[in-house]
């Protein structure tokens, strides 16, 4: 049987840009891919678009589900237990690929494919064909966990996908009442237990930074969901081993981020500390503050 990849898209009322994407999955070298849509609560004609792209799509399957609104990782969730291909690529709803990316994906593949040590493959983002998103390394690619990205200056998003065997056994964590949790807990928890990706330096993957996106509202998005955030704190911690000031600083964000949304007592209790110790990394983070402020250059 000939291995094709599934092509995942998280949405929310996302009707007027789907059909970009639906394009340039039209326009790919390989169609060895499915689309599946998961829809996660949208009240716009999404359903509508995506049933019409269904009756005249004869390149690529193209699959539809809906529920109920959840959050972009709940949909991904959904979505890896729905997916029939055996890689697992994320592209959101208001981006688009180079119409090489699929040929692309699978050639990168087959370089790994006898190593079980490595989660998937991944290109570079653009905000065009040419100009990248963060920043890269030098060369054709290079091995790496999703934590030691910040080493080798691999930064940005980039366009991540991972085997959709290893993806199943790390789903995201839900919180009730949450519909927010940064990506990133995932992929460091597969690095955490050893998983590399074999980064590729090639743009195949064109992103769009919109206003009414999840990037735009991060900050509010972490004041809105502080269960998600805390446990993004915590294992943070942990898995770069920050030292006794970052740590403060680490609470001390935190604090002033969701202070607005719930009490100093649920803080602590989010974060896994006690209020004292909470009370003591906002103190000491202040007192750095005004030592730098007091210190003569």
């Amino acid at each position: 049987m000939e291995k094709y990849i599934t092509v995942f898209t998280p949405t929310y009322n996302r009707a007027n840009t789907l059909e970009c994407l639906y394009q340039s999955l039209c326009k790919q070298t390989s169609y060895q891919f499915e689309w599946l849509v998961v829809d996660d609560g949208s009240t716009d004609n999404t359903e509508e678009l995506i049933r019409q792209l269904q009756k005249k799509c004869t390149l690529f399957p193209i699959r539809y589900f809906k529920k109920e609104n959840g959050g972009k990782h709940t949909a991904i969730n959904t979505g890896v237990e729905l997916a029939k291909g055996f890689l697992f690529f994320i592209v959101d709803s208001d981006d688009y690929l180079m119409p090489d990316a699929i040929a692309s994906i699978l050639k990168w593949e087959q370089s790994i494919s006898a190593n079980d040590s490595f989660a998937g493959v991944s290109g570079n983002r653009g905000y065009s064909a040419n100009q990248l998103i963060g920043e890269t390394f030098e060369g054709d690619y290079i091995d790496a966990t999703a934590l030691e990205r910040e080493k080798l200056r691999i930064f940005g998003d980039k366009a991540e996908v991972y085997y959709t065997d290893v993806i199943k056994r790390y789903p995201f964590p839900v919180f009730e009442n949450e519909r927010f949790l940064t990506e990133s807990i995932v992929w460091n928890r597969m690095a955490e237990d050893g998983y590399k990706i074999r980064w590729f330096n090639k743009i195949i993957y064109i992103t769009e930074y919109r206003d009414d996106g999840l990037t735009k509202h991060y900050v509010q998005l972490l004041a809105n969901n502080p269960q998600g955030y805390a446990l993004d704190v915590k294992e943070r911690i942990r898995q770069f081993h920050y030292s006794k000031q970052r740590v403060d600083s680490e609470f001390f964000n935190y604090h002033m981020t969701v202070k607005n949304t719930i009490g100093f007592a649920d803080q602590a209790k989010y974060l896994g500390i006690s209020k004292l110790r909470l009370a003591n990394a906002i103190s000491c983070y202040y007192f750095r503050v005004l030592i730098r402020k007091v210190t003569p250059k």
